[in-house]
């Protein structure tokens, strides 16, 4: 996969059928979407994805939260068998541009045969630009145009606002079953306080960017990817209230039947099921004792998430 990111200078020579959007946290209702691009591909078309550096939303609302980090975004599309990503920078130039225009030049720099978009889509300035417009241009620029409906689930459009409001509502196991896989976090494994070890219970801690949507502070089951293999963990959202001192938000996790050194190596945590709210311990005996009943109680649910 050819990443383009932080430039519009750049030049495609291969048919592609393209699809446009922010793409956050690629969802069951873009694998419509993702399905169309794989379509075009055994037609023998290179696929290619147009999505934003950072979401116009988030320019917009700086509490606006993301599901999906641009290298985690950048995973999926990956794993989806895309073969170009435009990740266009959402600068003063863009945020200004006409939709013709952004879609014009678009049309300059790969020949587009395929675009491939849902009836939600906006771009251009003011949001001008819509499906329709699409559609409208598609003789003009040659390409032919499919256009999806939103995806429904229990009578309600798939969304990544609909799955950020779960996530909050700490609805785990529904927005995992919207997205199509377990939410997700990725990063290198930070140095802690090494807490865990004092307790038997050794963590590998990851620190999102402030950008990225924590589900409610308190304990998971989780699985845990490391180098390609799949393990099964309890992991704590949260800033660590029994230990002394202040932390930032992160992600806490003891990874079972796995004792080697992760530190600055990649991981992918994954959020399978909630377990209880964070809680402050007065000691970390206490804090011992509640971690062996929620160890077993993770397996008991990871026992029965996997069986399901």
């Amino acid at each position: 996969m050819k990443i383009i990111k932080d430039t519009l200078d750049f030049k495609i020579n291969e048919d592609v059928i393209l699809s446009l959007g922010k793409f956050d946290g690629i969802h069951r209702g873009h694998s419509l979407l993702m399905d169309a691009l794989k379509e075009g591909k055994k037609r023998g078309l290179k696929s290619a994805v147009l999505t934003f550096s950072i979401s116009p939303k988030v320019h917009f609302d700086s509490e606006m939260k993301i599901l999906t980090t641009d290298e985690e975004k950048m995973q999926l599309l990956y794993e989806d068998g895309i073969d170009y990503v435009i990740e266009c920078p959402f600068n003063d130039e863009i945020m200004k541009m006409d939709a013709e225009a952004f879609l014009k030049m678009l049309a300059d720099r790969m020949p587009i045969r395929e675009i491939v978009a849902g009836t939600d889509f906006r771009f251009g300035y003011k949001r001008q630009g819509d499906h329709e417009l699409l559609k409208r241009c598609a003789p003009k620029y040659g390409y032919q145009i499919k256009i999806f409906e939103k995806r429904q689930f229990e009578g309600t459009d798939i969304s990544s606002t609909r799955i950020r409001r779960l996530l909050t509502e700490g609805e785990i196991e529904k927005a995992n079953e919207l997205l199509g896989y377990e939410y997700f976090f990725c990063g290198k494994v930070l140095h802690g306080n090494e807490l865990g070890r004092t307790i038997a219970a050794p963590t590998a801690n990851l620190l999102p960017p402030a950008a990225k949507l924590l589900p409610p502070f308190g304990v998971y089951a989780a699985h845990i990817a490391i180098n390609g293999d799949i393990y099964r963990g309890i992991s704590n959202i949260g800033k660590k209230p029994t230990v002394n001192g202040e932390y930032p938000a992160g992600v806490e996790t003891y990874i079972f039947d796995f004792d080697d050194n992760l530190y600055d190596k990649a991981i992918k945590v994954s959020l399978c099921s909630y377990i209880r709210p964070e809680r402050k311990f007065r000691s970390l005996e206490e804090l011992k004792k509640q971690m062996k009943k929620d160890i077993q109680i993770c397996k008991d649910r990871l026992d029965k998430y996997e069986a399901s």
